[in-house]
Order: structure tokens, then C-alpha cells, then sequence
């Protein structure tokens, strides 16, 4: 049986916020019959009340499955050198108007598979699932941030048509592998699932021989795109440490998996601090660097706090010692990008002649094209329940296991080494 689930955990954007049902609360006794129950107290004929042991008739207030499930409550930031072997700044385009794109890679051997990740988030949501496909399977792996996401830089980066952004996949992996890549596999999850499909549709990249889609359906993702709105206000704007919200995206069942998490959200905020002091003479300048390591994470400072004085020096901006974190994409922005990514993917999905794979959070997400193409046996289907949206953060061998005995079956990938190739996971056709 589905999940039920909130429209706002729901959303398309790679987005979620689990509503007080998605996590039972613990029964009152008296509720539960197959709990005992007290005995009665028995009054004396005279009572005594400054010696009588009144009975604690208050109940425990209700508390959620996350409260309990921590321990030590850890959420600092992991870097990513944890998952992938290098990370990447790739150029695209003429010198005099290049444009940069953050990739992660792994791998050197088998197909590629190209990681493109939910709207907000980056490549980075695709580190703890590395480690895990490749534990299974001989492959290389490219996750990139998309156009306005994560440490991708670009002069227009409020462009998130899906048409730029299908290029700039294959721009990308051009640039990475030459003319001629490796056999692809498309994966995409949710804002990055539509670009996949699209990429595919149009046949920007030849060597691609599958497609993967996670959790996004035409049909759910036009439905919650009309709350999305309200559920982007209803998120805290800013936070006062990386732990901080890393915390947040876990109890809020943003990403449910706390190891996910603490590698995840360092690509989804930024430093952002408030400037109140103005150098006002080189003397007193301050160096401002691009990358600020912070601990084991690398933050971006915002290069618009330097800025050039008519006789040629350099006006820096002091920031305070202590600044907060806030998003580093703003999506309420990209709304009128949100139908486009969207709408006729149903179609366009079941267009491609590739083989596919499609991997839900729960069945209430299939739209009517869909489903009557899953009965035709024109994909792969597998639900992967219980996770939220951000399956493949949420349930990352899951996710792996399924995606192995899709490259299995179509003969795309051989074992890794020590593992057994199997193709036995129970996929719907």
C-alpha cells in the first residue's frame, strides 16, 4: 500500500517538509486495550491528603520517530572527499564568455553515469549513493551542479529553462570525455530527472543507452507546484551554523538520512553575512578569497563585497565575525522555469527509445500515461518505500541495488569486484 504523504513532502522541486502523520504518535493508554491499565485508587474512609500519593494522571505529550532516534545528535559537515574521487571545475564555452561548472567524479572504469540533482540541491546529494553503487557495480560516475546550483558559476544563472539546461549536460560531459563518452545512463531525480529526460529525448548525448528517473511524474509535479510557493516561505530563511541546518533538512524530513545529510546540505546554503563597515583606504583592506575552507567544507563567499574604486583600488567590505547561512539558490524565483520542467515529461519519458527505469517514493505518484505505459511493460518500475522525496538520499543502497540489476539485466555493467551480479530485484514491468 502507498505512503501517505503531505503535498508539500511531496513536491517536485526536490523539496519536502513531512507533515505530524508521517510519524505515529505513541498510543495513550487508555486508547490501547492491549495495554494494562491501572488499578483504581483506593481512598481511605479518612483520608490524609498531606500524606496521600496522588496518581500522575498527565500524559506524556505526543513525540514523532525522530525524537527518539538520536543519540548523539551529530551534524557536522562531512566533505565530500568521503565519496567521490575528485572534484572538478570544468569550463564550457568561449574564453570571453565561459561559463564553469562544479562536477564530482568516481570511477574509472564501465559506463557513466550522469547524476543530475532535485531543484536546491547539488551534486552533492548524490555522494552517499556513489559509494553505494559503486560497492555493486564496475562504473564511473559524473555529478554535476546544475545552472544556478551549488558551486556552478555562470553568467546567466537565473536560466533554468530546460533547454539550457539539457545542454549544459552535454556541454559538460563533452567537455569531460571528448566527442565520444563512454555509454551513458541518464539518472536524474526529481528537477534533474525532467532535464534526463529531456537530455535523452533530444539526443544531445548518442552514447546514452539508459535512462533512470527518480520520483518525478508529470502528473503529481504539476499538482504541487501550486503549493510550492507556501512551502518555500514556510522554510527558515537562514541558519546560524552548517549544523544548524543539517539538523533542520533531518527533523524536517527534508533528507532523512542523517549521514546524507551532513554531506547534502553544505551544497544546498551559503555563507552570507551583513556587512556594516566599509574600508574606506587600501591600508585597511582585507584579502577576500573565493573559497573559504571552513573545517572539512569549502564555503563561497559572495564576490559582490569586493568592488573596484575609480583610481583602480579595491573597496572591501568587512564582513561581522559571525554570519549566518542562508540558500544558495533562491527558487521562489525560478517559478515561471517550474512548468516547463514538467509538463509533458510523461510522454517524452515513454517516447525514448532507451531501456528505463523509474524509481518512486510510492505508487500514488503514478499519473495515468504512466501507468498505462508501466502495464504495456514499456519501463521498469520499483517503490521504494519508506523514503521521502529525496529517495536516493533517503534509501541509498535501496536505490543502488535497483539501479545495479537495471545495468545488470541490460548488460551495461559487469560487478564489482567480490560481488555477485544479480538481476533478481523485483521490478514491476
Amino acid at each position: 500500500m502507498a505512503e501517505v504523504r503531505s503535498e508539500v513532502e511531496t513536491s517536485s522541486l526536490g523539496l519536502g517538509a513531512p507533515q505530524s502523520a508521517d510519524y505515529p504518535q505513541l498510543p495513550h493508554p487508555a486508547a490501547d486495550p492491549t495495554l494494562p491499565v491501572a488499578e483504581p485508587l483506593k481512598v481511605p474512609e479518612d483520608p490524609q491528603p498531606e500524606t496521600q500519593a496522588e496518581p500522575d494522571t498527565c500524559p506524556l505529550p505526543p513525540r514523532r520517530m525522530w525524537e527518539d532516534s538520536f543519540d548523539t545528535e551529530n551534524y557536522s559537515a562531512v566533505s565530500w572527499r568521503q565519496y567521490f574521487d575528485q572534484s572538478e571545475d570544468i569550463p564550457v564555452g568561449p574564453s570571453e564568455t565561459r561559463d564553469v561548472f562544479r562536477v564530482y567524479r568516481n570511477g574509472t572504469d564501465g559506463p557513466l553515469l550522469v547524476l543530475l540533482h532535485g531543484g536546491g540541491h547539488s551534486a552533492l546529494s548524490w555522494a552517499v549513493f556513489t559509494t553505494a553503487i559503486a560497492s555493486r557495480v564496475t562504473c564511473r560516475v559524473l555529478a554535476m551542479d546544475l545552472r544556478g546550483h551549488g558551486s556552478t558559476q555562470v553568467r546567466q544563472s537565473d536560466d533554468l529553462s530546460t533547454q539550457t539546461m539539457s545542454r549544459d549536460v552535454a556541454n559538460v560531459v563533452r567537455a569531460c570525455y571528448g566527442e565520444a563518452p563512454p555509454p551513458i545512463v541518464l539518472v536524474g531525480h526529481s528537477m534533474g530527472g525532467a532535464i534526463a529526460v529531456h537530455t535523452a529525448s533530444s539526443m544531445l548525448l548518442p552514447t546514452t543507452v539508459g535512462l533512470v528517473v527518480i520520483d518525478v511524474v508529470e502528473g503529481s509535479a504539476m499538482e504541487m507546484l501550486h503549493s510550492m510557493q507556501n512551502f518555500l516561505k514556510g522554510r527558515p530563511r537562514s541558519f546560524e551554523s552548517i549544523a544548524h541546518a543539517i539538523e533542520w533538512s533531518v527533523k524536517s524530513g527534508q533528507i532523512r538520512n542523517r549521514e546524507s545529510a551532513r554531506v547534502s546540505m553544505v551544497g544546498q546554503i551559503k555563507r552570507h553575512v551583513e556587512v556594516e563597515d566599509v574600508v574606506e583606504s587600501p591600508e585597511q583592506a582585507v584579502p577576500v578569497s573565493d573559497v573559504v575552507v571552513e573545517g572539512n567544507e569549502e564555503i563561497c563567499v559572495d564576490p559582490s563585497y569586493v568592488s573596484d574604486k575609480p583610481d583602480g583600488t579595491s573597496e572591501v567590505s568587512i564582513p561581522e565575525p559571525e554570519g549566518v547561512y542562508s540558500w544558495r539558490i533562491d527558487l521562489s524565483k525560478a517559478e515561471k522555469y517550474w512548468d516547463g520542467w514538467f509538463r509533458g515529461i510523461s510522454n517524452l519519458f515513454l517516447g525514448c527509445n532507451l531501456p528505463k527505469l523509474l524509481l518512486l517514493a510510492g505508487v500514488d505518484r503514478l499519473d495515468r500515461d504512466l501507468t498505462i505505459g508501466q502495464m504495456q511493460g514499456k519501463f521498469m518500475m520499483q517503490v521504494l518505500p519508506p523514503s521521502g522525496h529525496a529517495v536516493h538520499e533517503d534509501t541509498p543502497d535501496k536505490v543502488a541495488d535497483a539501479l545495479a540489476s537495471f545495468l545488470f539485466r541490460h548488460k551495461f555493467a559487469e560487478a564489482s569486484r567480490g560481488q555477485r551480479t544479480s538481476s533478481s530485484y523485483p521490478f514491476t514491468r
